[in-house]
């Protein structure tokens, strides 16, 4: 077994290249004058999955890859990780997320000073409500994340070839963000709404306004309540 601070590193690059990927699509899709504007949620979702998978390929063997404290979380109460590894996992988990946030602003640091609209860019960091209603943002988060903890685990007790079981975890993201992503924009995973969050208040961003911090907490309690429900679903369920 790997060691825990090798457990850490795989946890912090890993998120970082699933916030690269996944909040990069984001930008590429809203930002002016980039190639792929207005590609569409269809490609946002579908970008975060294969986003996840290649996360999976380069943690997995070292830490699981699992890359959203909400899901160490739900898998320490249910006695598959251990409690000791929660907290560097996590502070991993969201420094990763804030490396991967200030990539993106890297990226495509020409195109921010030509997009004028401050919300736009907010959203290429972090997640908000389409309608801001707390409880049923609170109800839509962690019904996600109960769907992507539960599916997680019952694709892990499947037998795949080897190398294929990522891919099965991957299509479940882009599936949740398809079908449940609609209101709130699908954090379902508390460090990649707070770590690139984060960046955003710090960055020198042209044009930004506020980072919201008054919905924050909804992606972070949420999808902690929805992996812990999820896990032990799963467990009674199946054992």
């Amino acid at each position: 077994m790997a060691s825990p601070v090798s457990q850490y590193l795989s946890e912090f690059i890993a998120t970082a290249m699933l916030i690269l990927l996944g909040n990069g699509v984001v930008a590429g899709a809203l930002l002016n004058q980039s190639k792929a504007q207005g590609a569409g949620w269809g490609v946002i979702t579908a970008a975060w999955g294969l986003a996840v998978l290649i996360g999976i390929y380069i943690a997995g063997p070292t830490s699981g890859a699992i890359m959203n404290p909400a899901l160490t979380i739900g898998l320490a109460s249910i006695g598959k990780l251990a409690w000791a590894l929660v907290p560097g996992f996590v502070l991993a988990q969201v420094a990763g997320a804030f490396l991967g946030a200030t990539l993106v602003w890297l990226t495509y640091l020409a195109h921010w000073r030509i997009s004028d609209d401050p919300e736009l860019k907010r959203a290429i960091f972090c997640t908000s409500p389409a309608i801001r209603d707390t409880k049923a943002n609170l109800l839509t988060e962690a019904i996600g994340t109960f769907a992507l903890t539960f599916g997680a685990l019952a694709i892990g007790a499947n037998s795949f070839a080897p190398g294929m079981g990522p891919l099965g975890v991957s299509l479940l993201v882009v599936v949740i963000g398809m079908s449940l992503g609609g209101p709130t924009g699908y954090a379902i995973n508390p460090a990649r709404d707070l770590g690139p969050r984060i960046a955003h208040a710090l960055l020198p961003i042209a044009g930004k306004g506020g980072s919201d911090w008054g919905y924050a907490w909804v992606p972070v309690v949420a999808p902690i309540v929805g992996a812990v429900l999820g896990a032990f679903a799963f467990q009674g369920v199946y054992g």
